[in-house]
């Protein structure tokens, strides 16, 4: 006679919480794999945005898919040589590609003015067509240390290479009300109108305190949050310098945006 499952007993007990287990195990894996590609969807619409807004195309009643679509383009350019990259997968990220050792490049440290260590080989950059399909203005991604995290923004320029347009930074880990105000519209509308070189072509933006004295490059440091300004001068010194968009931002210069 078969001997009756005792679900009290302690075999009984350890069988009941590895089946629940399973199950549970099942349910979660099967969420997952299910929830990913509306994760990987909404990740995309929210950088999407971040662009949009970036280069003045969104408000609350925008279609941000569909704007999108219209009025920006995506290119790859290959940092050292400032070219297009014309094989590119649409879907490229050198956010990804710079966890790839075959994709990326380990940085000098006396280069490495943005505390990165490492950056993607290629890049996107984002070119907003205007009506007419003129290229109106160009967004380049940028990224470096702050105090507590990388901070991740986008900067937009006009065609001439050198003016600002706008920035925003849309993943950081700063200090919430001190660090954290570089995602704060107010400090971040203090870059607008801002050159990015002198006459000489060196980069002379600059971030710190009492810096809105120079008026043509000049931009306040954040109140009390002084490691995460120079973090974020750093991220504009080296991305802007020869070894980020300097052979990009010459052929625009010579070539144009197209």
């Amino acid at each position: 006679m078969a001997k009756k499952f005792d679900k009290d007993s302690f075999s009984g007990t350890l069988i009941v919480v590895l089946v629940v287990s399973l199950i549970c195990s099942i349910i979660v894996a099967g969420a997952v794999v299910g929830l990913k590609p509306i994760q990987e969807k909404q990740k995309l619409q929210d950088k999407q945005g971040y662009i949009l807004s970036v280069a003045g195309l969104m408000d609350k009643n925008t279609d941000i898919s569909k704007t999108f679509a219209e009025r920006i383009e995506q290119r790859v350019v290959d940092l050292a040589t400032g070219e297009y990259v014309a094989d590119a997968p649409k879907d490229f990220s050198a956010r990804v590609a710079g966890k790839d050792p075959a994709q990326s490049i380990q940085i000098k440290p006396e280069d490495d003015l943005a505390g990165i260590k490492s950056r993607a080989k290629y890049t996107e950059v984002y070119l907003v067509k205007g009506e007419d399909g003129k290229v109106s203005q160009i967004i380049l991604p940028m990224h470096g240390n702050g105090l507590w995290s990388v901070m991740y923004g986008f900067v937009a320029i006009q065609p001439d290479g050198n003016t600002i347009n706008g920035i925003t930074y849309y993943d950081q880990g700063e200090t919430p009300g001190l660090g954290g105000e570089i995602g704060n519209p107010l400090w971040q509308q203090k870059f607008v109108g801002k050159k990015l070189f002198d006459e000489q072509g060196k980069l002379a933006l600059h971030v710190g305190k009492g810096a809105s004295s120079d008026k043509e490059h000049g931009v306040d440091a954040l109140s009390g949050a002084s490691l995460t300004s120079k973090g974020v001068q750093g991220s504009f010194a080296y991305w802007f310098g020869e070894n980020g968009y300097i052979p990009y931002l010459n052929k625009l210069k010579s070539a144009g945006a197209q």
